[in-house]
């Protein structure tokens, strides 16, 4: 079985060997959808296919929504030209669930994927007629927390985003740029309403995407290419909305398994594909069971009734409270835990690591010992049941292939939010002492150990790409297996509020990092034995 929308007339195929299929009517919906789009989403990676598109999906199927979606990637168009053209835009969902089985969905919501990353004029002129649409209801995004950077950690506008700004809304060509391109063509066209959302895992998302906007939109007023008015119109959330969100679903890279599972049942489209940016990507998607969604329900144009697919609307303390629950506490501080962890004692696969006792306690006790006496009940989901599903289900489940290796990509970007916001609140409790961390401390020293680029067989391995790896590397360049340092030989980098959310060098944490890194660094095997002993 080929993907493509002429291979799906012969439903019996599909059907026999097991494969779920959509039941409305593809063609109707696509025409439909490109007349009046409602719905636009920047970003083709794994996680659209595997969550929001095929949350459609479910209301295409019960009849309860008419429309499709319009995907656009403007960073890595390769996605488009490659994962998207040749399947007609339809992919595979396998649903991998912790009993060993599989539910394989063929998934058809898409209904136009744009590559506009400056490769196709054609689709980069779609792009701004999309979000300049009156119909238009909804933008949501997943292009990762980097994509929403516009300035760098010391508050440099990137040279990417300055040519924007030089070149104004005609010329834009970053992902951001063409945004907010969009949205002055939107204004002029009428000043239609519009929510924009991020759905990226990432804290404040939609804080960010706003800043992000208003960015370039004050650039080019100031400059003199577009209206004044155009900020009024960003800042009024009766026309322009950037709700906040908290997402929640594992969606690793192509898995061998899953491709050879695929093949046996008759379907060929298997090949992984990995652009030149390094996207891993495919015909097929990959993906846990569980998945959650918390979205701020502001829609001034209105939006798809996505409720009924199992997504959370509610107000914004609410989403701010899941997100934190999750970011902060009961899975993001694990599995960066799992990752730099997992990258130095060789392990594979997150669910191999759950099987590894001394990891297994040290997330246990992140999770209930450090992190629960902070956490906020958000009361549309149970904290303590929140981390139990994470701990006795997700994480150890043996058919999710991801790995600590993925998991490590951008760590630098990801420990102010999910250990920073802990330990301050550490220091604003009365009640806790920041001196009483120990878990926390470990995983900092253990990062510090994982820049060495050497594992705890001192054999060298190569880091996951992170925008800071090389800068951290140098800083550290001291750092020698069987010599020990002194926290004040840390001061540089502990001190690096951008990176751990607080100067951990002025906290009592310095002198806790500083002790596991020696610790650590003692010899082959000395980070099992420094975990072993911290967890005694």
């Amino acid at each position: 079985m080929k993907l493509c929308l002429n291979a799906l007339q012969d439903k019996t195929s599909w059907l026999q060997a097991g494969f779920t299929l959509p039941a409305f009517d593809i063609e109707k919906t696509a025409a439909k959808t490109k007349a009046a789009p409602t719905w636009l989403h920047l970003g083709a990676g794994n996680i659209f296919r595997a969550f929001p598109a095929a949350d459609l999906q479910t209301l295409l199927d019960e009849g309860s929504w008419d429309t499709g979606v319009i995907v656009a990637e403007c960073f890595d168009g390769e996605i488009i030209h490659k994962a998207y053209t040749p399947f007609d835009s339809l992919s595979v969902l396998c649903v991998l669930k912790s009993d060993g089985s599989v539910d394989k969905k063929v998934i058809a919501s898409v209904c136009e994927a744009l590559r506009c990353d400056g490769k196709s004029e054609q689709d980069d002129r779609r792009l701004m007629d999309v979000l300049s649409a009156p119909s238009l209801q909804m933008v949501s995004l997943t292009i990762t927390e980097k994509g929403y950077a516009v300035k760098n950690a010391r508050g440099e506008i990137f040279p990417f985003i300055q040519a924007d700004l030089d070149n104004g809304p005609e010329k834009a060509a970053s992902t951001m740029g063409k945004l907010a391109a969009g949205l002055y063509k939107r204004f002029l066209a009428g000043e239609y309403p519009l929510s924009l959302v991020s759905m990226d895992n990432c804290s404040g998302n939609g804080d960010k995407l706003k800043a992000a906007v208003l960015c370039l939109a004050e650039g080019w007023v100031e400059k003199g290419l577009a209206e004044e008015k155009f900020l009024a119109y960003l800042k009024d959330e009766q026309k322009v909305a950037f709700p906040i969100s908290m997402i929640d679903k594992i969606t690793p890279r192509p898995d061998a398994k899953v491709a050879k599972m695929l093949l046996d049942c008759g379907f060929e489209d298997v090949d992984t594909i990995i652009t030149e940016k390094n996207t891993y990507t495919a015909a097929f998607v990959n993906a846990e069971e569980t998945e959650y969604l918390v979205v701020e329900d502001k829609f001034p144009a209105g939006r798809p009734p996505l409720e009924k697919a199992g997504i959370y609307f509610t107000d914004r303390e609410t989403v701010d409270k899941t997100e934190k629950m999750k970011v902060c506490t009961c899975l993001n501080p694990l599995h960066t835990a799992l990752a730099i962890l997992g990258c130095l004692l060789r392990h594979e696969t997150i669910c191999n690591e759950m099987g590894d006792q001394d990891l297994n306690r040290l997330v246990h006790h992140l999770a209930y010992v450090e992190a629960m006496p902070v956490v906020v009940n958000p009361g549309i989901l149970s904290p303590e049941k929140f981390a139990g599903e994470v701990l006795e289900k997700r994480l150890p489940n043996p058919f999710m292939p991801d790995t600590p290796q993925r998991i490590a990509t951008d760590t630098s970007q990801k420990l102010p939010i999910r250990f920073g916001e802990t330990m301050k609140m550490y220091l604003q409790r009365e009640d806790l002492s920041l001196s009483s961390l120990q878990g926390i401390p470990f995983v900092l020293a253990a990062w510090l150990r994982y820049l060495m680029a050497i594992d705890d067989t001192l054999t060298p391995f190569t880091p996951s790409p992170d925008p800071l790896l090389s800068q951290m590397q140098e800083a550290l360049s001291f750092l020698k297996i069987g010599e020990t340092v002194e926290k004040e030989q840390l001061k540089a980098v502990l001190s690096r509020s951008d990176i751990f959310g607080l100067n951990v060098y002025e906290t009592p944490l310095a002198d806790t990092v500083t002790h596991w890194l020696n610790r650590m660094l003692e010899g082959e095997g000395a980070v099992r034995r420094a975990l072993q002993a911290m967890l005694a």
